[in-house]
């Protein structure tokens, strides 16, 4: 069986038509999950590219090998699904973006990275350092994009090679819907801001401090409802033009004859805010369902077709998925679980609870994803300076955070700030912190309890080989 990741960073589960947005155009992944299996409540790590990729290539939780911030990549040590697919004889091709492997980690993970010439920006609406402009929404951009053509390469690829030969693994992180919020048209402006449905209330009480400074230092509330719809509009744009990429691809693979012999795995990294709570992009220990929430959509060789997974599951289960396929096993602890049983049409576990985390402490090595001397820092009219500064100037908003996620509640434990608490059956957009209702303090207990149990479980992964404790030849004399 061949692989493909599809996998789109940024995107949020239900900015989709299969995961229930009542206007979003995305026929394509629509049709994917109508010949695969689609898992609805699938949730992220970490709200982060780096550890959010380290976490669903490995099985490992962020805080089992300190993968929590941009700068630290899986080294040649660690295991990851490349590696073990590249030892097991499969030609493993990439195309698009990193924040997964350390430069020492390619030769035993990847057969061949594919380069693929694009871009992606966007004609300047505000001038640079005002609040629109600090808002990520751009023009839009011209075609070809960095993404159409990683995907075309990846079209490429497989007419070139047919049927047949060597099992592969074909990677394409792509770079949609990431900001800047632009695409082409006519996607950039397929969706009209008075036609969407209201956004998450913004300035909500008892929220982490993160969700006011973020607005503060981007200066977002200088902005109106009309500038934030535009910007949700233009994300589901970006939504449904990834959409077009991927029919792109899945025509290919009928048109080679490859589809009844590749798996195909559409998922992403982590969400964004696009607007909702008054807030853009995603920000390090946010953990809001549209950060945490992602498409799953697997469509397998002898998958049941239109089924539907409803209870929750964690984007890491896709390593020890793929391995399964692939008929390798995995020779390292982890702590994710097979999808294989509800690609063939099993209901999940309704009592699983499913767990992310992200944040820094201030003396970790690397913890801020900006610092001083960065262009970003240092450079007012960067986009990224308000997100630097602020980390730098008010650590507390990115404090440490780990939410415990069930499929009737939410709890996100953050020491250095503000603790949440939401009850999703009565409040599935998360608008009322019941963390300190006296009412509440025993749901609060047991998961705060089973949060704890999760954590003494999860808190490292000993290796699978023995060494010896006595004297061996090699020991100096």
């Amino acid at each position: 069986m061949n692989f493909i990741y599809f996998n789109p960073d940024e995107m949020r589960a239900d900015a989709l038509g299969c995961y229930g947005h009542p206007i979003a155009r995305t026929p394509n992944i629509d049709r994917l999950a109508a010949s695969g299996v689609r898992f609805d409540q699938c949730h992220v790590q970490n709200t982060v590219c780096t550890p959010s990729r380290c976490s669903f290539m490995t099985g490992w939780y962020p805080h089992v090998r300190g993968h929590r911030s941009l700068w630290h990549c899986l080294r040649p040590d660690e295991p990851n699904t490349l590696k073990y697919l590249k030892a097991a004889g499969y030609e493993v091709h990439w195309c698009g973006k990193n924040d997964l492997l350390s430069p020492e980690s390619f030769a035993d993970s990847v057969t061949r990275v594919h380069g693929a010439a694009g871009g992606r920006d966007g004609r300047e609406l505000f001038e640079a350092g005002s609040p629109g402009h600090m808002s990520f929404l751009t023009g839009p951009c011209e075609e070809p994009t960095s993404d159409a053509a990683r995907v075309q390469r990846a079209i490429e690829f497989l007419r070139e090679r047919g049927t047949g030969g060597a099992p592969f693994m074909f990677y394409l992180p792509l770079g949609l819907p990431h900001v800047p919020y632009t695409c082409p048209e006519p996607w950039y402006s397929m969706y009209d801001p008075a036609d969407l449905p209201p956004l998450r209330p913004t300035e909500l009480e008892n929220k982490p401090s993160a969700y006011r400074l973020v607005r503060e230092y981007r200066r977002l509330g200088e902005l109106d409802e009309n500038h934030l719809r535009k910007v949700m509009a233009v994300y589901l744009g970006m939504c449904s033009y990834v959409d077009h990429l991927l029919g792109m691809l899945l025509d290919a693979l009928d048109e080679t004859g490859l589809a009844e012999e590749t798996a195909v795995m559409f998922f992403s990294d982590h969400g964004d805010w696009a607007g909702d709570y008054g807030l853009v992009e995603k920000w390090p220990n946010a953990l809001d369902d549209c950060l945490t929430r992602i498409p799953m959509v697997v469509r397998a060789p002898g998958c049941s077709a239109g089924h539907v997974v409803g209870e929750p599951v964690e984007c890491f289960d896709l390593m020890p998925t793929t391995l399964e396929l692939a008929g390798v096993e995995p020779a390292h602890v982890h702590f994710a679980r097979s999808m294989g049983p509800q690609l063939g049409g099993a209901p999940g576990d309704p009592d699983r609870a499913v767990f992310a985390e992200g944040g820094y402490d201030p003396q970790e090595a690397h913890c801020f994803e900006c610092k001083p001397g960065d262009g970003a820092i240092c450079d007012p009219a960067h986009i990224y300076y308000p997100k630097g500064r602020q980390q730098q100037e008010r650590p507390e908003s990115v404090s440490r955070a780990t939410m415990i996620r069930t499929g009737s509640h939410k709890l996100v434990r953050r020491p250095g700030d503000v603790s949440e608490l939401y009850d999703l059956e009565r409040d599935p957009l998360e608008l009322v912190n019941l963390y300190d209702r006296p009412d509440c303090a025993e749901v609060r207990r047991d998961l705060e309890t089973r949060m704890l149990d999760w954590y003494v479980r999860t808190a490292d992964a000993v290796p699978t080989n023995a060494d010896p404790r006595g004297f061996t030849e090699s020991a100096p004399r």
